[in-house]
């Protein structure tokens, strides 16, 4: 048996359970969980903002572990590697999108701690093909965070082309992470925040922001692409006001409040507002390789996993600087 934190139903605290350790199917590997981050999508499917879960469900997709079992079927792994387990967790592999490289659009996608058990545990099982070596050099409380957060800003990152002038709406874990990125390759960043958020503006310009603001206040010049990270529709058309002609506008959570009407003013000038969903093996295979490069660095506060709804309220409240991370076995 091991303990798990479990979801019975959206709008509930998880529960301390005790669960059978998970068998591994042929292709999967089980993996003694280290590190598991708490993301915001964990929120929305805690919380309800995202239909039909898994239920009873172990929540958590950004996973490091050591593998303890490999399946029949399995190649390339094998026990005792360091392995780590992101969103994406199984496609069809037949599709139109799965055979163009984008994976991340299949409509029979099977995502981690949301249709599969995830890392609130501590063991999970995992597609083999899905999972991602670990650079060496980071530890495993640092490389959780990349596996969600660094991914979909790296991802996000690539969206806005080879715009300088990038705005970050909301400094939490993922915008902490891709500053590092931006700043590497020659960019400018500004950052927004909650207003009144005085300690994150001070903790984004220590990483590098060039000017960090309320999410109300106009940065001081137009920017060529600005990436919104807080889940607030409201922050589209701030946005688009905020960057120039020709201007990229990337909303890049899985969850967003309603898009309120915007005059078409705000649009005109062959600006673009898009989305960025969910990430394919080919981000995270070049996300892994680039971050030790730079290298990026996690800014983390651990918790015990039986901590997990205080984990999940502080990030809810914003009391985090950085990523908050889950260690399973550490009581």
């Amino acid at each position: 048996m091991m303990r798990a934190m479990l979801l019975d139903a959206p709008g509930r605290p998880l529960r301390d359970a005790r669960l059978p350790v998970p068998e591994p199917s042929p292709r999967q590997v089980l993996l003694r969980v280290s590190a598991c981050g708490v993301c915001r999508t964990d929120l929305h499917i805690v919380d309800g903002d995202l239909p039909a879960p898994h239920l009873p469900l172990v929540p958590g997709h950004e996973i490091v572990g050591t593998i303890a079992a490999v399946g029949a079927q399995v190649e390339g792994w094998k026990e005792g590697d360091r392995a780590g387990v992101p969103w994406l967790g199984e496609t069809c592999g037949v599709c139109p999108y799965c055979r163009s490289e984008r994976e991340n659009l299949c409509d029979r996608a099977r995502f981690t701690g949301y249709h599969i058990d995830g890392g609130y545990a501590e063991y999970a099982a995992a597609d083999a093909r899905f999972c991602l070596p670990i650079p060496e050099g980071f530890s495993d409380l640092q490389a959780a965070p990349l596996l969600c957060a660094g991914l979909i800003g790296y991802r996000s990152l690539e969206a806005t082309g080879d715009a300088e002038r990038i705005g970050f709406y909301g400094f939490g874990a993922a915008a902490h992470l891709l500053i590092q990125v931006a700043r590497a390759q020659g960019r400018r960043v500004f950052a927004f925040t909650r207003p009144g958020d005085e300690e994150g503006q001070r903790f984004a310009r220590e990483l590098g922001a060039e000017w960090a603001g309320s999410s109300t206040e106009a940065p001081p010049e137009p920017l060529d692409a600005a990436i919104l990270f807080a889940p607030v529709g409201a922050l589209v058309p701030t946005a688009l006001r905020a960057v120039a002609k020709g201007g990229t506008v990337v909303c890049a959570g899985i969850h967003m409040s309603d898009i309120p009407a915007f005059p078409y003013e705000l649009l005109w000038g062959e600006r673009v507002v898009r989305s960025v969903a969910n990430l394919t093996r080919r981000d995270g295979r070049g996300f892994m390789a680039l971050a030790p490069r730079i290298p990026v660095r996690a800014a983390w506060r651990a918790y015990p996993l039986a901590e997990a709804n205080r984990a999940l309220a502080d990030f809810r409240e914003g009391r985090i600087k950085g990523a908050a991370v889950l260690t399973p076995g550490s009581e």
